[in-house]
C-alpha cells in the first residue's frame, strides 16, 4: 500500500473568519523557495551527498547478462582472469558474483574501475590499470611496486576487496559506532580539501572513507549521473522512497508540488514513480506547484486571477467574475510578486466561455466534448477522458450547444502517460504531446513504471501523437 503522500500542515491556510478568504503564502515553505535559483549544472554535484544507502548496495540493478553487454564499450567484455578465489572467469561474471556475494550493487562496481582506472571504456588499458582496478590498497603516497601489496594485486581481488571494503567493513562499522574505522560518518563534519564536508548517509560517508577528496567523488557522481541518471520524460511523477513529497519532471527539473490538493486537482497519483534519493536529486529543483488547479487568487491590489496550470489568467471585471460563476469565498490571497513568478495567460472577460473548462456528452449519439474558452476538443476514447480528467463530472448536452463552441484538435493524452495499441505490443509513454517507444521490459522495469497504469488505446487515439525518440537509459 502506498504510504500517505502529505501530512497536512494547518498552517499552510489561515482563516481570518466566517466565510472570509483563504491567505496561502509560499514563505512557509523556506527549503522550497530556493528552487527559484537555477543552478548552471543541470548536474549539480552535492559534497554532502555522493550516493543513497539503497544504490549502495542494490544488488539486483544488473543481471549477469545486462553487465556483459554493458562492458562490450571496451577490453572487459572479452577480458578473463583470476577471481578472488583463483578460478579464471570473464570479468562480468567476476562483478556480477561479487555483487551477489558481498550485496553491493553492480552499477557501483562499474562506476568504480571507471572512475579508479578507466577500465570500462580505455580502448588500450595496460597491465597495471588491470590489476589495481579498483584502486584499493594503494593510497596517495603508497607504490603499486610494494611487496606488501601483492595480496590484493589482479583483477578478481581488486573488485572482491573493495565491494567487501565498503558493505563489509565502512558499512557495518558505521551502523556499530557510527563512523568508519577512521573519521567519516553520517551528520559528522568534516574537513576534506580545506572544505567541510558533512555526509548525509552511509554511503556518502563510505565513499570519503575509499577516496578523501572531494575531485575523486566528484568524478565518481559525473559517471553515475552519465551512465545511470535516468531521463524520465516530461510530465513524470516522482517520489524517493522513504518520502512524502511528490515531485513533476519538467524540462529537466524537478517541481515540488507543496500540497495535496494540489496533487489531487492536477494529476492522477496512481502514475506516481518510488525512485532512489540518488535519481530524485540528478535534477536540479524547479518552481514549486503550491497551488490547486484552478486556484482563485487576489492580490493586494485587488486584482483577482484564475490559475489554470503554471498560468495566470487576469479577471477582467467585477461582472465576468460573477457571470462564470465564482464565489469571493473561493479566494485565495497572495501578493504581486507571487502572481507575477507565474505565465501571463489570456484574460478572462464576460464573453469567455467555461474558462475552468467541462466534459460533455451528447444525448443523442455518446460523443463526447472538451468545452474550454469557446473551443470544443473531441474525446475519441473514454480512456482519454480518464487520462486527463480521472475525477470528471460528465454533463449531458444536446448537439445545438456543442455547434456554439469552435471546432478545435483532438484531446491528447497528458504528458507521463503509459499507453499502448489494442492491436499493437508497443508500449509508450507520451511526454511533450509526443509518444516515446518503450524498446524493453527491462527499460520499462528499470524506470520504476507499473503495467496495470498502461492504458489500451484504438490506433486513432495513438495516431494524435507524434512519434518521438525511443525512451531509454543511458546505459
Amino acid at each position: 500500500m502506498r504510504p500517505q503522500l502529505f501530512r497536512v500542515n494547518e498552517a499552510v491556510f489561515r482563516y481570518t473568519g466566517r466565510h472570509m478568504k483563504h491567505r496561502y503564502s509560499l514563505f512557509i515553505l523556506p527549503a522550497v523557495l530556493a528552487a527559484f535559483l537555477l543552478p548552471s549544472s543541470s548536474l549539480a554535484f552535492d559534497p554532502n551527498y555522493i550516493l543513497s544507502d539503497e544504490d549502495l548496495t542494490d544488488a539486483q540493478s544488473m543481471d549477469l547478462n545486462q553487465i556483459q553487454a554493458f562492458l562490450e564499450r571496451g577490453t572487459l567484455a572479452t577480458y578473463q582472469a583470476p577471481d578472488w578465489e583463483g578460478r579464471t572467469r570473464y570479468a562480468a561474471e567476476i562483478i556480477w558474483r561479487t555483487a551477489q556475494a558481498h550485496n553491493i550493487n553492480p552499477r557501483f562496481l562499474l562506476v568504480l574501475l571507471q572512475k579508479e582506472q578507466s577500465l570500462i571504456e580505455d580502448a588500450d588499458p595496460t597491465q597495471k590499470q588491470y590489476d589495481w582496478a579498483t584502486g584499493y590498497g594503494v593510497c596517495d603516497s603508497c607504490s603499486m611496486n610494494d611487496g606488501a601489496l601483492a595480496r590484493w594485486q589482479g583483477f578478481g581481488k581488486q573488485v572482491n576487496s573493495a565491494a567487501m571494503q565498503f558493505t563489509e567493513g565502512y558499512m557495518v562499522d558505521i551502523e556499530k559506532n557510527g563512523v568508519t574505522a577512521g573519521k567519516y560518518g553520517p551528520n559528522i563534519p568534516v574537513t576534506i580539501d580545506k572544505t567541510t564536508v558533512t555526509p548525509e548517509n552511509a554511503a556518502t560517508a563510505a565513499m570519503y572513507a575509499y577516496t578523501p577528496h572531494i575531485h575523486g567523488n566528484k568524478n565518481f557522481v559525473a559517471i553515475w549521473d552519465k551512465w545511470f541518471g535516468k531521463e524520465y520524460p516530461n510530465g513524470t511523477l516522482l517520489q524517493a522512497a522513504g518520502d512524502e513529497g511528490v515531485w513533476r519532471i519538467e524540462q529537466g527539473y524537478r517541481r515540488p508540488i507543496t500540497s495535496k490538493a494540489a496533487l489531487t486537482s492536477r494529476y492522477n497519483s496512481a502514475f506516481i514513480i518510488t525512485v532512489s534519493k540518488t535519481t530524485l536529486e540528478q535534477y536540479p529543483t524547479g518552481t514549486p506547484i503550491s497551488l490547486p488547479n484552478y486556484s482563485l487568487v487576489e492580490d493586494e491590489n485587488g486584482n483577482r486571477y484564475l490559475l489554470v496550470d503554471d498560468g495566470m489568467r487576469h479577471i477582467a471585471s467585477l461582472e465576468a467574475f460573477r457571470n462564470i460563476g465564482f464565489s469571493e469565498d473561493e479566494l485565495v490571497e497572495i501578493t504581486a510578486a507571487e502572481v507575477a513568478e507565474y505565465a501571463v495567460g489570456t484574460p478572462i472577460t464576460i464573453a469567455t466561455q467555461d474558462p475552468t473548462g467541462k466534459v460533455v456528452k451528447l444525448s443523442t449519439n455518446g460523443a463526447m466534448f472538451y468545452l474550454k474558452d469557446g473551443i470544443r476538443q473531441a474525446i475519441l476514447d473514454e480512456a482519454v477522458l480518464t487520462a486527463n480528467f480521472p475525477n470528471a463530472t460528465v454533463e449531458k448536452a444536446l448537439p445545438v450547444e456543442i455547434e456554439q463552441y469552435r471546432e478545435g484538435a483532438f484531446l491528447k493524452l497528458p504528458d507521463g502517460t503509459l499507453v499502448r495499441s489494442i492491436e499493437n505490443p508497443t508500449v509508450y509513454v507520451v511526454a511533450d504531446g509526443e509518444r516515446h517507444a518503450i524498446p524493453s521490459e527491462s527499460i520499462f522495469l528499470d524506470y520504476g513504471y507499473e503495467w496495470p497504469n498502461i492504458i489500451f488505446v484504438q490506433d486513432d487515439v495513438l495516431n494524435l501523437h507524434k512519434v518521438g525518440t525511443d525512451l531509454g537509459t543511458s546505459a
